[in-house]
């Protein structure tokens, strides 16, 4: 039986349709990220599940308990805001505690949560300090330690990075992953940055318009997409899909259809020694990262393409150069974005 399934949910604001039936069951210690555009829904349904806006229709049952219409108190889940939501004239150990005082735990049990959690989130130097006077990813511990001395059954995470600099989410990011290898709890996880979906993801949700377009492990919705959007959703930077009439004859694909392929399926050559069969075009950019450089063309058909090189290049903005499709690497799609295999 699976630990959290999710049967037919809907919800209607008024009028408006925003979650339109999604059907999805999650194992117990899994690490699932929802992840797709602004307004696709994946938020609202995070609330869904932990209680916050009631279902308008479908079923929702936590370890083959209905929880459908239950209060958020008594779901057996912890949320994680965007917002760290503390309160800003108590301590840390008082806003990591203050759920079990008021459900009435013993001082003994809630002492030793507190100072578990503490040790698990490198917090313990910090308990009697307030909000104020720590960093933001420490204000981001701290949130996530109450919810962990509350032992959840489910871990709801709403796009907990994102007030914080790039630095700190990456630092925060691998935090969340050994966190939950040591806890084992099952987490669900929203985002809109597809990098942290890949990395901490067991599996992965892509909502658009209030839908599943795709569930998957991270790297089955990179290599095998089923369809245009997941296809441009997935992977930084996003694939190149090129119209088929804008490429040569004989790229396998349907009428109206589309070709993509990853910047890394892409070769470029400089006119001058570029050989017979490539794409002529353009750099429009070249973006030297280091270990890696990013080339964008516009071929001389109309299609914007970008190459990823791991090494160096000498080609600069303005440059003729020769573009090299991997064909052999290449998603097909036809005119409704669908995938299609075995072309």
């Amino acid at each position: 039986m699976a630990f959290l399934q999710l049967q037919g949910i809907q919800k209607h604001f008024g009028p408006v349709h925003t979650i339109k039936g999604i059907d999805l069951t999650i194992e117990k210690g899994e690490f699932i990220v929802f992840v797709g555009p602004s307004g696709c829904g994946k938020s609202t349904l995070l609330r869904l599940i932990a209680g916050l806006e009631t279902i308008s229709e479908g079923a929702l049952r936590l370890d083959g308990r209905d929880i459908t219409h239950a209060p958020s108190s008594k779901r057996d889940l912890a949320m994680v805001f965007q917002s760290y939501a503390l309160y800003p004239h108590m301590s840390v150990y008082e806003n990591m505690c203050f759920a079990l005082k008021l459900a009435k735990v013993d001082p003994k049990v809630i002492d030793e949560k507190v100072q578990k959690a503490a040790q698990i989130l490198n917090l313990t130097p910090y308990l009697q300090r307030t909000p104020k006077e720590l960093s933001g990813g420490q204000r981001q511990r701290v949130a996530i330690g109450r919810a962990i001395v509350r032992q959840p059954k489910v871990f709801l995470f709403d796009e907990p990075l994102s007030n914080l600099d790039a630095a700190l989410r990456g630092q925060t990011r691998v935090e969340i992953a050994r966190l939950h290898r040591e806890l084992g709890a099952t987490t669900i996880y929203v985002t809109h940055d597809q990098v942290e979906a890949m990395t901490l993801a067991d599996r992965i949700v892509v909502l658009k318009d209030g839908l599943i377009e795709q569930v998957g492990t991270p790297l089955e919705l990179y290599d095998r997409p089923a369809n245009q959007f997941v296809a441009q959703f997935i992977g930084s930077p996003q694939m190149n899909v090129v119209p088929a009439a804008q490429l040569p004859a004989g790229a396998g694909v349907p009428a109206g259809g589309f070709v993509g392929l990853r910047p890394e399926a892409v070769t470029l050559q400089a006119a001058a020694q570029a050989r017979d069969g490539g794409l002529p075009g353009t750099v429009d950019l070249v973006e030297a990262l280091g270990a890696e450089t990013l080339i964008y063309v516009s071929t001389d058909s109309g299609a914007q393409i970008v190459s990823r090189q791991a090494s160096r290049s000498t080609l600069h903005n303005g440059d003729r150069v020769g573009v090299f499709l991997d064909l052999d690497q290449a998603h097909r799609f036809d005119a409704q974005g669908r995938a299609v295999r075995g072309a």
